[in-house]
């Protein structure tokens, strides 16, 4: 199987963005490592658009950095095959992304950290966020501050936005299914494809007129089926992608047009 998200040597590791905007006066310099990573599998990079990170005061709600995290996945071994020792580094790979947060304390600050992404693709985005306690000069480094992202990217190959389908006739419904760091699904795998139920639905009036299910394509992270057309008239198609089991769950919407 492929490893997800291999970057080049001019990829960047880590993005340390802390905008003037935001820039703080006096107080003792501390800094924060921040991860956003996709709940059961790796961290969110680049190649699905990133991370925004924000740091707040938690109380005040001024902001006090934000930035884009970017970079690659991580080292898969690490992060989902070998046994974790507490202590040991898990997204200590040179390339994996993150977000340094360098921040101007003058007292113990109560902080809301939050993360939303994947930025790449909206139907995919989510946010989520955590309280803490930071104090002045006090770095939280190396895996740093961990922020969970739950979902899949779905992703439609056909039909495409605002097709017209004949009525009376089915049309192919064809989508990709990845993890939110954009790690791969496929049968067996490390994120198996058996464990995902992908289902198409056409939606007329925000009544479900018809629901089918969609295999594995043969084709890594790709799932089809051939869905009856019904009266014409336009339509939301919506697909979905469900594994309670790892509560990850995705969906992309687009409008077709059934003519007659």
């Amino acid at each position: 199987m492929k490893a997800c998200g291999l970057f080049g040597a001019a990829a960047f590791a880590i993005l340390v963005f802390v905008s003037p905007l935001f820039a703080q006066t006096g107080g003792k310099e501390t800094k924060v490592m921040i991860r956003a990573v996709a709940h059961d599998a790796k961290v969110i990079g680049t190649h699905v658009g990133g991370a925004r990170i924000t740091v707040k005061d938690a109380a005040t709600g001024e902001i006090l950095a934000q930035g884009m995290q970017q970079g690659g996945t991580g080292d898969t071994d690490a992060i989902m095959k070998k046994p974790r020792t507490r202590g040991t580094a898990i997204y200590g790979a040179p390339d994996t992304a993150g977000f340094l947060a360098v921040l101007h304390l003058d007292k113990p600050t109560v902080v809301e950290i939050s993360a939303e992404g994947p930025l790449g693709n909206p139907q995919a985005t989510q946010r989520t966020s955590k309280t803490m306690l930071l104090v002045p000069g006090e770095d939280v480094l190396g895996d740093g501050v961990l922020l969970e992202l739950h979902g899949f990217i779905v992703t439609a190959v056909a039909p495409l936005p605002d097709a017209k389908i004949k009525a009376g006739s089915p049309f192919e419904v064809r989508v990709t299914v990845m993890m939110t760091c954009g790690c791969p699904t496929e049968p067996d795998g490390l994120w198996d494809a058996n464990k995902i139920h992908v289902v198409a639905r056409l939606v007329r009036d925000g009544k479900v007129q018809s629901e089918i299910s969609l295999t594995y394509a043969g084709v890594q992270n790709t799932f089809h089926a051939d869905v009856p057309a019904t009266a014409a008239g336009p339509v939301e198609l919506q697909v979905l992608s469900m594994d309670p089991g790892s509560a990850n769950f995705g969906m992309m919407r687009e409008a077709v047009t059934i003519v007659p």
